[in-house]
């Protein structure tokens, strides 16, 4: 029999609410050095700060200490805010929706490059051991009647402690989460539990949605008639893959050697992403609603780019090497390739990007339909870089090969993401050399747009995710490259030339939905030619019939 002496729940609360605080949020109080000042009037803000958010945890947690209630909910919050800790210390996360829905949206493999034995640590240290001593601690709760009462005084008395430490440290906090929005953010558990609510209502939202169709007037325009053959455009979609880090963009180390000997190709220098995660980024540069006006639950309930495109009739497929298209490609043809069993190309539930120009020959030699097709990368996924090219790609040295980034130098981190970036150089330059070999049968093209940028320790952040607004620029500025066979400039009456002049031109993945409309002479209302880079590099009679839509 147990000789421990039972507690009262309110005495629990408050030492939880003190642990949660201290144990899981390092990240936070790291920030919060780094952003007050020294001295006395720096300790008494942060003393000031821990204590409201201290009785803050206490108030919630008061109001829900019941008998049945309260070990689980504490033993959920450890589990979970260990594991949260865990990134958020590991590679500088911040914890918002868009987080959430990206790790709500990952796949196994994905998860599995995120864990290690520190993770483990994380786990057992922070969540199992005091799950387990909550288990076993004897809670002596009152009669309702006075379990209520004593309830509602522990309630007035943190209350009445937040407001007093406000109220006498009103400027210097008002200023510090005024300023410092990303507070919030950091904050465990309120952060993730915050962001899941948001999720719900998102989700919420969108089941409460009917699916609209757009673009339902789009049909290819009479130019089409002149083509004379088959065409294949192909659009791949990069992953992680910053502008930065390209060295046809100008990066000072050669990344992308077989590239910068393609003549014709247009590195495009200015061009921003819709999102820093691919769960947003993916489906907002599909959509016709631009960065500004991307609504998560709104575009899962409309169609997007390729749905116009099919119904003008273009022969549309989706071939993926990733972790799914975020809901773009659901109503076209879906090709997965990431799982499949290559034996010089797949291992460990992965596959290299060259999987993607599989049976590429074949399909360019049974076209039957001018086609568009979507490559989705693996691309530059962290945080595991090594694992995403083969060895002989392996041109800068040393390599981090651990998903702990932060006990890895810097330049071993740039070195293994640098080796992604001249692989997917391979893996450009190869699908080129392949369109180009084939254009005298079909009009081929190329279109390259990387979903979102990357952290490199830079601020000490890694990988992406960061919320918009704070995110820096690594994970916003990302590449665009594009290549048209001669068959293909002369069809589409495009001018290359004219595309290098205006390469330097401010672009965002707002402008591929009506890029893509304008390059494959789409007519349809929901066509806007202001975001149509193509569109002053056609012909005067091309532009004509598209500026008339």
């Amino acid at each position: 029999m147990s000789t421990t002496k039972a507690v009262r729940p309110e005495w629990v609360t408050l030492v939880a609410s003190a642990f949660l605080l201290v144990a899981f949020n390092i990240t936070l109080w790291q920030h919060l050095f780094a952003i007050t000042a020294t001295g006395g009037q720096g300790f008494g803000l942060r003393v000031a700060f821990g204590v409201m958010i201290v009785f803050a945890f206490n108030l919630v947690l008061t109001l829900l200490a019941f008998r049945y209630v309260f070990k689980p909910l504490l033993i959920l919050l450890f589990m979970i805010s260990a594991g949260v800790a865990y990134f958020m210390a590991q590679y500088g996360v911040l914890i918002d929706t868009g987080m959430v829905r990206n790790f709500a949206q990952t796949n196994a493999t994905e998860v599995r490059d995120l864990l290690s034995w520190k993770w483990l640590a994380y786990i057992v240290g922070l969540g199992v051991i005091p799950s387990l001593i909550v288990w076993k601690l004897p809670i002596s709760y009152r009669p309702w009647p006075r379990e209520l009462l004593f309830k509602l005084l522990a309630g007035v008395v943190s209350m009445a402690v937040i407001g007093g430490v406000a109220l006498v440290n009103y400027q210097g906090l008002s200023s510090l989460f005024r300023n410092h929005h990303e507070l919030r953010l950091m904050l465990v558990p309120s952060n993730y539990i915050g962001a899941a609510a948001g999720l719900l209502r998102e989700q919420a939202a969108a089941a409460g949605r009917s699916f609209v169709a757009i673009g339902e007037d789009a049909q290819k325009n009479p130019t089409w008639q002149t083509h004379g053959r088959k065409s294949l455009t192909v659009l791949v979609v990069g992953e992680s893959a910053r502008a930065q880090n390209f060295g046809i963009l100008g990066y000072e180390r050669d990344t992308t050697p077989q590239l910068n000997k393609e003549s014709g190709l247009i590195a495009f220098t200015d061009v921003r992403s819709c999102g820093t995660e691919t769960a947003v980024s993916v489906p907002c540069m599909f959509s016709n609603m631009g960065r500004k006006g991307y609504d998560a639950s709104q575009a899962k309930n409309q169609e997007g780019l390729l749905d116009v495109l099919k119904r003008a009739g273009l022969e549309v497929i989706w071939r993926d090497n990733q972790s799914g298209c975020k809901g773009t490609c659901d109503r076209v043809t879906l090709q997965d390739v990431s799982n499949l069993k290559d034996p010089q190309l797949c291992a460990n539930s992965e596959c290299r990007d060259e999987i993607l120009l599989q049976g590429l020959q074949q399909l360019i030699d049974s076209l039957a339909k001018d086609t568009v097709l979507v490559l989705h990368q693996m691309g530059s996924h962290g945080p595991e870089y090594f694992k995403r090219y083969p060895k002989a790609y392996e041109r800068f040295t040393p390599v981090c090969e651990s998903n702990a980034l932060n006990n890895c130098s810097r330049e071993s981190i740039v070195n293994g993401y640098d080796n992604t970036l001249v692989y997917t150089d391979h893996v450009l330059a190869t699908l080129i050399d392949l369109l180009r070999r084939n254009q005298d049968k079909v009009d081929t093209a190329m279109l390259y747009l990387s979903d979102h940028g990357e952290s490199l320790g830079e601020y000490n952040l890694f990988l992406h995710g960061t919320p918009y607004m704070l995110a820096p620029d690594q994970q916003k500025h990302v590449a665009m490259l594009a290549w048209f066979s001669d068959s293909y400039q002369k069809s589409f009456a495009l001018d290359t030339h004219c595309l290098q002049l205006s390469r330097d031109k401010p672009l965002s993945q707002d402008n591929l939905f009506h890029s893509m409309l304008g390059l494959l002479e789409v007519s349809t209302q929901v066509y806007d030619g202001k975001l149509d880079l193509f569109a002053g590099c056609r012909t005067p009679v091309l532009d004509g019939v598209l500026a008339g839509q």
